[in-house]
């Protein structure tokens, strides 16, 4: 039997009908079940491995990890959340442990509340204490609105952004990675990292800050 993923059935907070098929043809052991969840997070996956340890090769036993983890853990799926958030525990566990025994990674709970205490935009931004207008900005930030939307598409445009997203300290690229390149809700990524949700907004808030103004300068010197 085949069961096809739609998107109720793939998301949400608690499971629906359709997930619960499919929770049930995953413990009879229904191959095509298995692989249609496999096709359909398998890329996800590997972007959020890399977010953890940094690694490709690294990123993709840990996503390996995960679906074995899938497998032996399904009969004991309770349903308190979404399969998908559960899927993504298996994998953060996987990806801290594996960073973990290599030391190339801490534990997303040690990196305090934001995972940076610099601050989000260049102090120089701003007009400094003790002068007129102190706080507010001494020249704002350029507008993009004229550029072309090819040059925001290209692959080269990408890459800056992809680059930018791997330089972030590992919580802030963790959150900016499910939210705004996996299009996670704000609870889910509060939920899956056991973080509030006044410290999701400030690592989401330092990450994408970072990630413009690397895009910005990449604008400015084209």
């Amino acid at each position: 039997m085949s069961i096809a993923l739609s998107p109720q059935s793939a998301g949400g907070t608690s499971p629906g009908t359709d997930e619960l098929a499919l929770v049930e043809a995953l413990r009879r052991g229904d191959e095509a079940a298995f692989l249609a969840l496999v096709e359909r997070y398998h890329a996800p996956l590997m972007r959020a491995a890399l977010a953890y340890v940094g690694s490709r090769a690294v990123a993709e036993e840990v996503v390996q990890e995960t679906w074995i983890g899938v497998l032996q853990g399904i009969a004991r799926f309770e349903g308190r959340s979404s399969l998908k958030t559960w899927i993504y525990r298996i994998l953060s566990n996987c990806a801290r442990s594996r960073g973990a025994r290599e030391a190339r990674s801490v534990p997303f709970a040690d990196l305090g509340a934001t995972g940076d205490e610099g601050p989000s935009v260049d102090p120089a931004s701003f007009i400094p204490p003790g002068q007129v207008d102190a706080g507010w900005w001494s020249s704002h930030p350029a507008s993009w609105a004229g550029l072309p939307e090819e040059r925001f598409l290209a692959a080269e445009t990408r890459a800056v952004i992809e680059g930018a997203v791997a330089t972030l300290p590992p919580a802030q690229r963790t959150v900016i990675t499910l939210r705004d390149i996996e299009g996670w809700p704000a609870d889910e990524v509060c939920q899956l990292l056991a973080i509030s949700d006044a410290n999701q907004r400030v690592l989401l808030h330092r990450a994408r800050a970072r990630v413009r103004a690397a895009l910005a300068r990449y604008l400015t010197e084209g």
